[in-house]
């Protein structure tokens, strides 16, 4: 499963399990494997599958650490996003946006294969397929800021180690 995909799927996760008292978290993620598949025709007549959770162990794995670790960090993500967030606190704003910008700060803080750059294009990317049509702009504007307040915090830049 490519990067890409493990990341669709995290953010779902998360998302999903957002709607849930806190100490429902753990089932909610088991939960989520547990999901039938969901497909829809285009309007050209081509199939496509909105929903697949058909994967290795090891990705379940991968998916059921990352989500966690996320989840344990609302808090502090929370607060690094209200902190850059002009006149948009976390609890204002879309789920949608939101899950994405928490996951996005979770692999720029935490994630050290994760450059931040490929994090926010990748944040932008979700925010495309799931968010709504000023999602794009406004997932790229909080996060750039977020990087910026980090570069100028003296926290590490990891984007310049990238070749």
């Amino acid at each position: 499963m490519t990067r890409r995909e493990l990341r669709e799927h995290c953010f779902k996760m998360l998302f999903c399990a957002d709607f849930y008292p806190a100490e429902e978290t753990a089932r909610q993620l088991e939960r989520y494997f547990e999901a039938p598949e969901e497909e829809e025709t285009t309007p050209e007549g081509e199939i496509q599958i909105l929903h697949r959770v058909d994967m290795e162990d090891k990705d379940r794995e991968y998916l059921l650490k990352k989500a966690g670790a996320a989840l344990d960090r609302v808090p502090e993500l929370d607060a690094g996003i209200n902190a850059v967030a002009e006149g948009w606190k976390t609890r204002r704003m879309g789920k949608v946006d939101l899950t994405i910008l928490r996951l996005a700060l979770y692999e720029i803080l935490y994630d050290e294969e994760i450059p931040e750059k490929v994090a926010i294009n990748e944040a932008v990317e979700l925010a495309k397929k799931f968010g709504g049509n000023d999602s794009p702009s406004f997932i790229n504007g909080v996060l750039a800021r977020l990087v910026k307040g980090r570069e100028e915090a003296g926290g590490e830049d990891r984007t310049k180690t990238v070749s």
